[in-house]
């Protein structure tokens, strides 16, 4: 039945890496089959665990995990596996040596089976809300335990999983510990059938990865400076858009720089990959703009850009650096918000649409703390915008909150490696 299925579903894999790129590197990891320095490593004697990671958010969870067990308890070892190709690129560069970077395989018993067979894992440790039934289910069958890092059950995934509450129930129940990051997720991974006592509320695991240095470098500091997007002006960016945010960025850039000459605005879209899609709009916009990925390779072009498009990976927490205020992405057009923490850490007013799913624990924090404006559509963005780039005293008071959120909510990534240790997966 399930090969049946995922024969269906292949030509899906084969579209995604056709529109996306780099989804074809690795494709056969998917489906448990890796190359020979994969094997060899993989046959070493180890005191190895398997964490798995979906995209860049979750797999800077899993590495600082990683190395605070690490620092506990060395010579440990790590499988680290992650679904998207720009996590994948992430953790490439800041894995152990000794570690084995995968690409996560398809939740079907003969693969997981297989996977499980070759990595061999004393434990697993699933990053957020990944509830895999079949490799949990195989995982236990072979008497490993399995953990949940950073626990999230947003309240739309709790509806949908309630309707199927006894499945879902089998699956939690064989957790050994499931860490969230609230006690609202606590009450829903409960409420879904988790036991109690294996659930503890550790807090936001996004605060610990963001660490506290927030300077640019000096290189990037002089490309943004001889492009306009210095300190001398009014840098909004856009962090981790996704479709139909640039354009409504762009719309409001054109409305707002009238009244704001020295506004700039940087757009750093989630995937990479859309570049063309995006130059389309700014072509239609009219405006001036640039590709960050030719201001790094040649010098800066005499006329000053409007619009400067991000088409890198890895250099979001610079630009928010350089920022004057920052708009979080996936919150307007489209549901499920990403991580505002970083934009926090660089002490920048934040400003987000009304889907932040995702971080709904975090969103309280800053919205408590007066440290963010959330805001219901692009009409109202317009207007928090304007009014935030009017009041440089209230960007200043506003981003000292959010970082000081940041530093108050730190340290739920060494909790969890405490229960870690002090649970079912200290052997020896």
């Amino acid at each position: 039945m399930f090969a049946f299925v995922y024969l269906l579903i292949l030509p899906r894999f084969l579209l995604r890496m056709w529109r996306r790129g780099g989804y074809r590197r690795g494709f056969l990891q998917r489906f448990g089959v890796y190359g020979p320095d994969i094997r060899t490593k993989l046959a070493l004697p180890s005191a190895r665990f398997m964490i798995h990671a979906v995209s860049v958010g979750e797999v800077q969870v899993a590495l600082r995990f990683m190395a605070e067990l690490r620092a506990k308890r060395p010579g440990t070892v790590f499988a680290l596996t992650t679904t998207t190709s720009t996590a994948h690129a992430i953790a490439e560069k800041q894995v152990g040596g000794d570690d084995v970077l995968l690409y996560f395989p398809v939740d079907c018993p003969f693969v997981v089976r297989r996977v499980l067979r070759q990595i061999n894992p004393l434990g697993v440790i699933l990053v957020e809300s990944e509830l895999w039934p079949n490799l949990i289910r195989q995982a236990v069958q072979r008497k490993v335990p399995v953990m949940l890092l950073n626990g999230r059950i947003s309240p739309r995934s709790f509806r949908g999983y309630k309707l199927l509450r006894p499945f879902v129930r089998r699956v939690l129940e064989k957790f050994s510990a499931l860490c969230a990051q609230s006690a609202g997720d606590a009450e829903r991974l409960i409420a879904l059938g988790a036991d109690p006592k294996r659930v503890h509320v550790t807090g936001s695991a996004k605060y610990d990865i963001a660490g506290t240095d927030a300077r640019p470098d000096e290189v990037f500091l002089t490309k943004i400076q001889a492009l306009g997007f210095g300190p001398a002006s009014l840098v909004l960016v856009g962090g981790s858009t996704w479709p139909g945010e640039e354009q409504a960025l762009l719309e409001i850039y054109k409305r707002l720089h009238g009244k704001y000459p020295s506004l700039r605005l940087a757009l750093v879209p989630r995937h990479a990959e859309r570049r063309k899609e995006i130059l389309a709009e700014l072509a239609k916009s009219g405006l001036k703009f640039v590709l960050w990925s030719d201001c790094r390779r040649v010098a800066a072009p005499a006329e000053k850009p409007d619009v400067l498009l991000v088409d890198t990976t890895g250099e979001l927490r610079m630009f928010y650096a350089a920022a004057a205020l920052v708009f979080i992405g996936k919150s307007l057009t489209a549901r499920g918000g990403q991580n505002p923490i970083e934009a926090a850490v660089c002490s920048k007013p934040i400003v987000a649409g009304p889907h932040m799913e995702n971080f709904s624990a975090v969103i309280s924090d800053f919205l408590e703390a007066k440290a963010i404006v959330q805001v219901r559509d692009q009409a109202a963005l317009e207007a928090s915008l304007s009014s935030l780039l009017a009041d440089e005293k209230e960007r200043q008071c506003m981003g000292a909150r959010a970082r000081q959120v940041v530093q108050d909510r730190a340290g739920a990534v060494r909790a969890s490696v405490d229960l870690f240790l002090t649970g079912n997966f200290n052997h020896g």
